[in-house]
């Protein structure tokens, strides 16, 4: 019985290369003006960015063997599957150069608004539109891990529920169980406090 076992495997092979090929920087026009970077930033990138996924593509194992070696003092694991989520745009398990530099651009050189929806984001786990208090702690939670015995000040076993509560009721204005968008947006502006808690993650991306 044939299996077409060397066509399969050349066929899988073609597969591949045409994945490579598909995030070769040809795009990098359409990228300059999707991103803050300059031609010359991303050629740099994109070099850097094929010696570590030679395929042109990051999966999420991959991506947490990164983080680790940022953090080796926690765990990182699970805020960096969180961050995955966010850069992964398209949902297919994977981000490509485009998604990675996309999201890079709103992290390093965004406007205080293009930050504040990125955390929004990370903090929707679900991608419903809207914040549970569930959700927040996960994140916070999952930051504490990862910051390990660095953290400072220490954070204590009770640390993050107690930390969510406070900024969950001052964002929760309307008192229905869920922050929006809207709420987030506006209490990060007006709230020094809690803008300074939020931004955890743009120190640690």
């Amino acid at each position: 019985m044939d299996f077409d076992g060397p066509d399969l495997y050349e066929n899988e092979i073609d597969d591949l290369e045409m994945q490579v090929m598909r995030y070769k920087p040809e795009g990098i026009d359409e990228l300059v003006r999707n991103t803050k970077f300059t031609k010359k930033e991303l050629q740099i990138m994109y070099r850097g960015f094929k010696q570590e996924c030679p395929t042109g593509l990051v999966n999420e194992d991959a991506f947490k063997e990164i983080y680790a070696q940022f953090f080796p003092q926690g765990d990182s694991s699970a805020y960096a599957h969180y961050v995955f989520n966010v850069f992964d745009a398209d949902h297919n398990g994977t981000i490509s150069f485009e998604e990675f530099v996309i999201g890079l651009s709103v992290l390093s050189r965004g406007s205080l608004n293009e930050k504040l929806m990125w955390a929004f984001k990370l903090y929707d786990i679900n991608g419903d539109g809207y914040i549970t208090k569930e959700e927040m702690l996960d994140i916070v939670k999952a930051i504490c891990d990862m910051m390990g015995k660095y953290a400072d000040p220490p954070i204590s076993e009770n640390a993050p529920g107690d930390r969510v509560e406070g900024v969950f009721q001052k964002m929760d204005k309307n008192r229905d169980g869920v922050v929006t968008i809207d709420e987030f947006m506006e209490t990060c502006k007006n709230d020094e406090n809690i803008t300074k808690s939020m931004s955890v993650f743009d120190t640690i991306l």
